[in-house]
């Protein structure tokens, strides 16, 4: 399914990064890299420490954005597996 979206200022997608993965603006940063940092067990204030080229203000606009595209998803239950 696509999910038509405006990006949000901070967030860039260019098929020619990442194979068009959001970014965070100006990086090859993935806001998919950002998640599994906060997955692993990262606090968002350790986010620059790892990706340095990025503030914490970034990261929180990536979660913004993960957010949204979630949000606007609808989940159906298929039944047990």
């Amino acid at each position: 399914q696509i999910i038509k979206v405006t990006t949000p200022a901070g967030i860039v997608i260019k098929q020619t990064v990442r194979f068009g993965k959001p970014c965070i603006k100006g990086t090859r940063i993935a806001i998919t890299d950002v998640l599994h940092l906060l997955q692993g067990g990262y606090a968002l204030g350790d986010v620059p420490t790892q990706y340095p080229g990025i503030t914490t203000t970034d990261a929180k606009i990536a979660l913004r954005y993960a957010a949204r595209i979630l949000g606007k998803e609808e989940v159906l239950e298929l039944g047990a597996v």
